[in-house]
């Protein structure tokens, strides 16, 4: 029976969604312990001195180390395995490196987190906390000079990583067939099920 771990990570980009996290590590949405108390928990936070931009040409954003006034909303979890820090290191890929930050949690006011939507009614609490993220490592010049938005991409870009609509497979197939660059950067394996494959492939 699966149970949860000791790790944390800060996430900032298509894993604030719980779907998109459930689907790369596999773990069930509740504990098993009970079926209302959630197998992860998470909470609004805020990085400092980093900046977010789009990666060109992706769905995706990236985090970098920037001036001291620039800041990071996004979402603490906690409760990630061995298991679960070895899949997603596998999702982030090689344009990616997992490093140890500093957060400050944020409170969550009378607005509740509904699926990693942090928002600015959610105010910096006097809570900090060390934990894991990912910073972008490969080229910058592929990263545009905009503002990645969550909501955009809830709207806009989410079916791609659902994993279950027909568009889906049918955009990743036209894709392959005019050398278009894939808009998950090859993470439809983890949110179509088939990470177990590409893992053993990978090891």
């Amino acid at each position: 029976m699966a149970t949860a771990g000791p790790h944390t990570a800060f996430f900032y980009g298509t894993l604030m969604a719980s779907s998109v996290v459930h689907r790369v590590t596999g773990a069930p949405r509740f504990s098993p312990s009970s079926t209302s108390k959630p197998y992860y928990t998470t909470r609004p936070a805020i990085l400092h001195a980093h900046r977010r931009r789009r990666v060109l040409h992706a769905d995706y954003p990236a985090v970098t180390p920037s001036h001291a006034v620039d800041t990071v909303r996004g979402t603490f979890i906690t409760g990630l395995s061995d298991s679960d820090i070895f899949r997603l290191d596998k999702f982030e890929g090689e344009e990616y490196e997992r490093r140890k930050v500093r957060v400050q949690l944020l409170s969550f006011g009378d607005e509740a987190l509904v699926d990693g939507n942090v928002s600015r009614e959610h105010e910096p609490a006097d809570e900090w906390a060390e934990t894991q993220t990912y910073i972008w490592i490969a080229s910058e010049s592929e990263l545009d000079t905009h503002e990645w938005d969550f909501d955009e991409f809830v709207k806009t870009k989410m079916w791609r990583w659902s994993g279950d609509s027909e568009e889906f497979a049918a955009s990743d197939a036209a894709a392959r067939e005019i050398h278009e660059r894939d808009p998950t950067g090859g993470r439809q394996y983890f949110v179509s099920g088939k990470e177990d494959e590409m893992i053993t492939a990978a090891v």
